[in-house]
């Protein structure tokens, strides 16, 4: 890394947008790629006072409270070993078994480097032992914990589905392989764990049992063909490409980053080396690890399509397909670009997305440093990443809802979760020191303004920041110790800074003139100095990505929220809206060591204290707000009463109403199914049916012409399904982004043959052949419309 300050400033200037999480890499292999930054290692980092200083004693807290022997259960277990404890709910009494040990091991190994908790080290290696005892049973390399549902339910030893993949015999509907949950994704997780234990402080047994366990796949991926191998890839894999890229460099083994390029999905992927955003309705945090890949590929390689892709794919995500609190997708999927305003519900921002796109930031600002990536970076880690842990219980969020009044969930301390969340939000909440400062060569970057104190063992220099950033807005930075002084301290000034920040060292000012995102200052440094930065921390709006009339609310990096009430409470009010010409003007600040913020005469229907949304663990949050002008807004209230209207005209002329997906009216009516669930989206309560499932259930009828209505969400992916009435089929429902943004109901007109006589019928929805059925939200039967017939279905 023999990049000069020089050499960083001219490489950057010409890109607009462009790190690495190195965990103190034992690389056998050097990187390709002339990194100009790194991370000062996490063990020369120590967090100061602060609300992520709390969050990473709460999560260690939490880490200890897990037992590694109940993780190891099925490992034991099918390597014929007797488990040492039984085993845990959720997710990890499920196929998907084990990946849950690989997030720990790797949280383990965090939590040591960031606190030097002597424990985490002590039971990252013991279960480093116990895997290769399962290893060293099993005589092939294999270990595992993943499981494979039977035709009678049972869950057995999931290793069987390999030979068969070896065979040709692969059957994948996108998150299962020969009936194992996403096999590979859990294999990349223990690959990850062992790989972070050897690189972090030496262990040799890691590295050997990952060797082992690469070299039972290599075979797996050999036996197959082209073809064979991307219908394999269709199926989630996690980053096991950038496993095997680390194994190389781990290594110096050549043969693992040639399987690591060969791991390479077609379908995803290509687009992206071509620079074309394809990413809609594809599922968000499937794709990021295959990027992350892609990036630690293109380091060890210096082959440019690889890291071209990730860039694009973090430039297009970034820019065109995140919420203002910096996570994206919508019930786990990505939607069409610029489309935010569309998709505001309880199912935004996967935390496990968030936490694989600040792990690809980090590989691109290695690469080439630039401001830019750390705005975002200090976005989405202090509104998502810091909303995600509750730190009252050190519970996780699965999804953070945007949508106006929907409250958080969290996993507590039960043994009944263990979703992929709670294994990122492990690892999130052990780092908090990972990126605040860098170094490249001549120059000491601080990217993020965080308590803590940290060594830059290359110029011998010891540094404290000191701040109450982002509720205050001075930082302080203190050099205690210096050997080398003559240096240049980069100190991020984010864009929406708008050049009002300012500067001193020593208390005398220092014009801020920024390159690329930084104010340099260069000079000989000596013990005792003083840098102090002050940044504005005014309130501002942002529009939602491709709207203009939906807008969040902002200060400085901290997203601000209205305060809607207690989680617990039932939210039955109405999406607040902001009416008026200059909104930022009713904001009166309140007094509080936090921000917070009164409205008045802004918000319809009434006004509401606003305050950081991170914080909001256990309230009720509103963070977009439609924004009306006053004429606007009245044409808002009559478009509300019209529908007011529809819907009492509706409600006088049912018959029977199944609110599917509760349990009381689906036992009313006496639903049954297969491979169907209940749903929840926007609100609304719902079910669908997956490929070979149904669901049917019982409705009243009576005499003469009647409507079977049942409503939809309007932004589905492509999907066919059958709607029978006694088994008959009354009609075929297609639904492929029909409505954006909103609800709908379709009517179908009963043949009267297939009622007459009855007082009830079997309605029933089935999907056609790799398809779902729904969700449906609600299914009404009705008296038709004088002259509605079965002519005038609205299939």
């Amino acid at each position: 890394m023999k990049a000069n300050r020089r050499q960083w400033l001219a490489g950057v200037a010409s890109l607009a947008i462009c790190s690495v999480p190195f965990k103190a890499w034992a690389a056998v292999v050097a990187p390709k790629v002339p990194l100009r930054a790194r991370p000062l290692p996490l063990e020369d980092v120590r967090l100061r006072p602060s609300v992520y200083a709390t969050a990473v004693d709460v999560n260690v807290d939490y880490l200890l409270s897990l037992s590694p022997d109940r993780f190891l259960h099925n490992f034991r277990k099918y390597a014929g070993l007797e488990p040492k404890a039984p085993i845990y709910g959720g997710w990890e009494s499920d196929t998907i078994a084990g990946h849950s040990l690989g997030h720990y091991m790797t949280a383990l190994v965090l939590a040591w480097q960031q606190t030097g908790n002597a424990e985490c080290r002590r039971r990252a290696d013991y279960i480093v032992g116990e895997l290769a005892l399962c290893q060293a049973q099993r005589h092939d390399g294999y270990f595992g914990a993943l499981g494979r549902k039977t035709k009678d339910g049972a869950i057995i030893d999931g290793e069987a589905i390999f030979p068969e993949v070896m065979r040709g015999q692969i059957k994948s509907g996108g998150f299962d392989l020969n009936g194992s949950w996403s096999p590979l994704y859990t294999v990349h997780k223990y690959f990850a764990g062992l790989l972070d234990v050897h690189a972090a402080w030496g262990n040799a047994q890691a590295l050997d049992v990952a060797i082992g366990l690469a070299s039972y796949f290599e075979k797996v991926f050999a036996a197959l063909d082209d073809q064979q191998l991307q219908d394999m890839l269709n199926c989630e894999y996690g980053g096991i490409n950038e496993s095997y890229a680390q194994l190389y460099a781990q290594t110096g083994d050549p043969r693992w980053i040639r399987l690591a390029e060969r791991i390479f999905d077609n379908r995803v992927l290509g687009p992206l080396v071509a620079q074309e955003d394809k990413l809609a309705n594809f599922h968000a945090n499937t794709q990021v690890p295959k990027l992350i890949g892609l990036a630690r590929i293109h380091e060890l390689t210096g082959k440019d399509d690889p890291g071209r892709a990730a860039r694009f794919f973090w430039e297009r995500v970034t820019g065109h397909h995140s919420y203002v609190i910096g996570g994206n997708a919508d019930r786990e999927y990505f939607f069409e670009p610029d489309s935010i305003a569309l998709h505001l519900t309880e199912s935004t921002c996967e935390h496990c997305n968030t936490y694989n796109m600040l792990k690809l930031t980090r590989h691109l600002y290695g690469w080439q440093p630039h401001g830019a990536l750390f705005d975002y970076y200090e976005r989405a880690h202090l509104n998502h990443v810091m909303a995600a842990q509750n730190p009252a219980t050190g519970g996780f969020t699965y999804m953070t809802p945007l949508m106006s009044g929907a409250a958080r969930e969290y996993s507590g301390p039960s043994e009944d979760v263990f979703w992929c969340c709670v294994g990122s939000g492990m690892e999130s909440h052990a780092k908090h020191g990972d990126s605040i400062f860098w170094e490249g060569d001549d120059t000491l970057f601080v990217n993020l303004y965080i308590p803590a104190t940290a060594t830059w063992q290359a110029k011998g220099v010891t540094a404290t920041l000191d701040t109450d950033y982002p509720f205050k807005p001075e930082v302080r930075l203190s050099l205690d110790a210096v050997k080398q002084g003559r240096f240049a301290l980069a100190l991020r000034i984010p864009a929406w800074a708008d050049g009002k920040a300012s500067l001193a060292v020593n208390g005398l000012p220092v014009p801020v003139a920024t390159t690329n995102g930084y104010a340099l200052v260069h000079r000989a440094w000596k013990k005792g100095d003083v840098v102090t930065l002050n940044l504005p921390l005014d309130l501002r709006l942002e529009n939602a990505a491709g709207s203009t009339d939906t807008v969040a609310v902002l200060r400085g990096p901290l997203v601000m929220a209205a305060d809607l009430g207690p989680a617990e409470a039932p939210w039955a009010g109405v999406d607040p809206a902001m009416v008026g010409e200059t909104p930022l003007a009713a904001f009166a600040p309140m007094v509080s060591d936090r921000p917070r913020y009164h409205t008045t005469g802004l918000i319809r229907p009434a006004d509401l204290t606003f305050v950081p949304f991170f914080s909001q663990y256990d309230r009720r949050s509103a963070v977009y707000f439609k924004r009306f002008s006053e004429a606007g807004w009245k044409a808002e209230q009559a478009a509300f009463l019209a529908e007011q209207a529809r819907q009492k005209d509706l409600a006088a002329r049912s018959i029977d109403v199944m609110h599917l997906g509760e349990m009381q009216p689906e036992r009313d009516h006496g639903l049954t199914s297969d491979i169907s669930y209940p749903v929840v989206y926007r609100g609304r309560n719902g079910r669908d049916a997956r490929s070979g499932g149904y669901f049917e259930f019982a409705m009243k009828v009576k005499p003469g012409p009647l409507v079977l209505q049942a409503s939809y969400w309007g932004g589905e992916r492509a999907r066919t399904f059958d709607i029978l009435v006694d088994n008959v089929r009354i009609a075929t429902q297609t639904l492929d982004n029909d409505h954006p943004g909103a609800f709908f109901d379709v009517d179908y007109p009963l043949p009267e043959a297939l009622t007459r006589g009855k007082d009830r019928v079997k309605v029933r929805f089935v999907p056609a052949d790799r398809s779902s059925a729904g969700p449906v939200f609600g299914v009404r039967v009705v008296t038709a419309k004088p002259g509605e017939t079965a002519a005038g279905a609205k299939a």
